[in-house]
């Protein structure tokens, strides 16, 4: 059979399965949530096994240390994985919510109900966390879920689903539910991308390449979780032990992450005075830092940022940093360099942080705090399909609700159009 044959029959099955989830109950997709958690933990050494036939091979292939740290599975990692699906299992129902009802002239009563898009295809890179949280999510809220995940964790996904499978299978749920392209041939994306008679909507997550193969190619709407270029700006009247300890965060505790701080502004009001110390503490946890003229004359000997390194999303211990004439000069960098995903301003002045969060166009906006929390699981959301740098249905992380859309029910009582 040929590869578009083949994917016409998963996604058909999908489908299928899409139509009867709808049907089920919360409680027994809950039931099915958890015994997927539970599958995950009871099977963790098999997991951490296949995990490290990718891991062998991506260092074969010599992948960067920052996405060899992104493919690996610990016992700690796939305990979070467990712990988001039974997170998951313990939110709201979506399905069935009446958000709005009104009554008009002629008697009739309107209003709106979430339910299902239907059939998502998730096309992703590296995290195998990924296949969990985007089959728990969209389980959980009534969606089928097609998945295709990176060439570098093939055999960490493989075993995921099959876990996830079973477990959705023996709790009276449909295992097509949960469908996994089990295949590196890259031409398989470009044939799933024009099955818009099956798959409803599609989240690409992964790198600029990725992103815009999907956005190019698609024949499905989709909803992109883009780079994550992101801004911390130290204002001059920000405390400078808060604005320290926020920036180290951002940086330096997980740097390969979307919602990591890429680029440091600093109110050249506060920029003698922030910038030698918290320079040294950067460099002393690692980061490579690189600095405009203005931050190199304040901290000698660091490399000058180049025009690049402004929209460049590192994902490592690197840091551009660039002092600003103020707050307007700030925004206006963001607005031009940014990726609209996570951006932040320490300060303590109100009307500064109303204006940052007024005119910074991004997907999460904070006043002091580190832009790290821009997460689903920070936000209360549970587990996250991602974080959406579109503008259309859903920005941000994408929980449960942004995974429903919404159908017009009306109650009448024998009303006509006349």
């Amino acid at each position: 059979m040929e590869l578009r044959e083949e994917l016409i029959e998963q996604v058909s099955k999908a489908r299928s399965a899409a139509t009867r989830l709808a049907r089920t109950s919360g409680g027994m997709r809950n039931a099915a949530l958890l015994a997927m958690a539970a599958g995950l933990e009871e099977q963790s050494a098999f997991l951490i096994e296949e995990n490290r036939r990718d891991l062998e091979a991506g260092k074969g292939k010599a992948l960067a240390p920052p996405l060899l740290e992104r493919l690996a599975l610990h016992p700690k990692t796939i305990a979070e994985m467990a712990r988001g699906l039974k997170e998951i299992a313990a939110l709201p129902d979506p399905l069935g919510e009446v958000t709005r009802m009104w009554r008009r002239p002629n008697g009739i009563q309107v209003g709106r109900m979430r339910v299902p898009i239907g059939v998502i295809g998730i096309i992703y890179e590296s995290r195998p966390n990924v296949t969990a949280d985007s089959a728990g999510l969209c389980l959980k809220s009534g969606n089928a879920v097609v998945l295709r995940g990176g060439s570098e964790a093939i055999h960490s996904n493989r075993a995921i689903v099959r876990i996830l499978r079973e477990a959705a299978e023996k709790t009276g749920l449909p295992a097509e539910a949960i469908s996994f392209i089990d295949t590196t041939d890259r031409q398989a994306i470009y044939l799933l991308l024009k099955l818009s008679s099956y798959i409803d909507l599609i989240i690409p997550r992964g790198g600029e390449g990725l992103i815009r193969t999907v956005t190019e190619n698609s024949a499905i709407p989709v909803i992109k979780h883009d780079k994550g270029v992101c801004h911390t700006f130290v204002d001059g009247s920000a405390d400078f032990a808060m604005a320290e300890s926020i920036c180290l965060n951002a940086k330096v505790q997980r740097p390969a992450t979307c919602n990591a701080m890429e680029t440091l502004l600093v109110d050249q009001a506060a920029a003698a005075h922030f910038l030698p110390r918290a320079i040294r503490k950067f460099q002393e946890a690692g980061v490579q830092v690189r600095g405009c003229e203005r931050t190199r004359a304040i901290v000698p000997g660091i490399p000058a940022a180049s025009e690049e390194d402004w929209t460049t999303e590192y994902l490592d211990l690197i840091l551009s940093v660039r002092v600003v004439r103020d707050l307007d000069e700030a925004i206006e960098h963001i607005t031009r360099y940014g990726s609209k995903h996570s951006d932040a301003i320490v300060t303590n002045d109100h009307a500064h942080a109303m204006k940052f969060i007024n005119e910074v166009d991004s997907s999460a906006v904070f006043v002091n705090a580190s832009t790290r929390l821009n997460d689903g699981f920070q936000f209360g959301l549970g587990a996250e399909i991602g974080i959406s740098t579109s503008r259309i249905h859903a920005r941000g992380p994408m929980g449960l609700e942004e995974l429903t859309c919404t159908k017009f029910v009306v109650f009448g009582q024998g009303q006509l159009r006349e």
